[in-house]
């Protein structure tokens, strides 16, 4: 449990840097990004370690419905994912879509994972999500895109479809198996 909490306050606090601790990071100069950066991978390992090595009970049993609505809400956050990355007009509307696929990801795996290591890990990465696009709005300008065009929407969603698929094999490889078992 110390590792993932650990994990989560080094994330968090990497990713806030920015916004909560300005000076330091205008302090840090070039250096910051490698910095952030390196907290971030560490934060990310501890979390993976920490959660992994958590015997964690369970709080509640999902419902057998939950893995379908994981798996749904899972491809809309890896769509919103392509999309930022393609400036598509969801993108613009949303205004933070990376983040917001975040908060998806992690409400996913809340319904669809009953013990406390899950409800730690994705409600704290949630969690931060969620601050960190209050700060950003407190702050920032609202971005403006050039109009989206066709094929940028088309290959966002293509791209989301294509890395969905690809994610749930290497997580079925690595852990449960998203799409249920297939022999």
């Amino acid at each position: 449990m110390t590792a993932l909490v650990l994990g989560l306050a080094l994330w968090s606090a990497a990713h806030l840097m920015p916004r909560l601790a300005p000076r330091l990071h205008a302090r840090l100069g070039s250096s910051a990004r490698g910095v952030v950066a390196g907290l971030v991978l560490l934060g990310l390992l501890l979390m993976i370690f920490g959660y992994g090595a958590w015997d964690a009970a369970q709080h509640h049993v999902p419902a057998p419905w939950t893995r379908h609505l994981n798996n749904l809400m899972m491809l809309v956050a890896v769509y919103l994912f392509a999309a930022s990355g393609l400036k598509t007009r969801v993108a613009a509307a949303l205004r933070h879509p990376q983040l917001f696929a975040v908060t998806l990801w992690a409400g996913a795996h809340l319904l669809a994972n009953g013990d406390w290591a899950s409800f730690v890990l994705f409600g704290g990465l949630g969690l931060w999500a969620v601050i960190e696009m209050a700060l950003l709005d407190v702050r920032a300008p609202v971005p403006h895109f050039a109009p989206s065009t066709r094929a940028r929407e088309v290959r966002a969603v293509i791209g989301g479809v294509v890395v969905f698929i690809l994610i749930g094999l290497v997580h079925g490889w690595i852990g449960p198996n998203p799409f249920g078992a297939m022999s």
